[in-house]
């Protein structure tokens, strides 16, 4: 990572209707449906005091069409049968709570967990200089923690806001704490904008 790159955006994952609200993602969901609506609200919140920092704010949504997926996944899913989500054109793939702004990019995933798969994402942040990344969505186990482990291979400070995702498989704390081990991630929550907004300490030191 440049020592240029030292600009800070808020990397919002998936925040769409069949991970967040109605009947496909309370089924999914082995919690209480409250929290996703909770951490969704909280989410769409870290969005607008984004915004209100000059912070930017980077949208990664999934499309997960039957011809996007790959064998393995196919097989994985009539294995468990497990029903494809956020389908093209349809309402639970719409954003939650939230949607773009003029200027704000997308980026969409076919049928992956990485962001980093989507083409452009990583060029994209390069470019902009940015080398902080915050992040907002779901799910903190899978697509979250798949994006944050490239991030941080390639070179991405992490930070991740507890109170703006939620796990699927495992205990939130579980995850958070992987990721703070592993990835060095700072872990902190929306209401604490001069925190994330800003570039981890060691970053800012001359």
């Amino acid at each position: 990572m440049s020592a240029a790159a030292q600009r800070t955006a808020l990397i919002v994952i998936d925040l769409q209707n069949d991970f967040c609200a109605g009947p496909v993602a309370a089924a999914r969901y082995p919690g209480d449906p409250q929290r996703l609506a909770t951490v969704a609200a909280n989410a769409a919140q870290a969005v607008r005091t984004a915004r209100a920092h000059g912070t930017e704010v980077v949208f990664v949504r999934f499309l997960g069409d039957p011809v996007h997926q790959g064998a393995a996944w196919r097989h994985r899913d009539a294995v468990l049968g497990k029903r494809p989500k956020c389908l093209e054109g349809s309402w639970g793939a719409e954003f939650h709570g939230v949607a773009p702004e003029p200027g704000e990019e997308v980026f969409t995933k076919h049928a992956t967990f990485d962001a980093f798969l989507t083409e452009g994402f990583g060029p994209y942040l390069t470019g902009r200089g940015i080398g902080h990344l915050v992040f907002a969505g779901v799910f903190a186990d899978v697509c979250v923690d798949s994006t944050a482990r490239t991030a941080f291979q390639k070179g991405f400070h992490v930070t991740v806001l507890r109170d703006c995702t939620a796990a699927l498989h495992h205990p939130d704390e579980d995850v958070l704490r992987f990721m703070g081990r592993v990835y060095g991630a700072r872990v902190t929550t929306h209401d604490r904008p001069a925190v994330w907004t800003r570039l981890p300490e060691y970053l800012e030191r001359p």
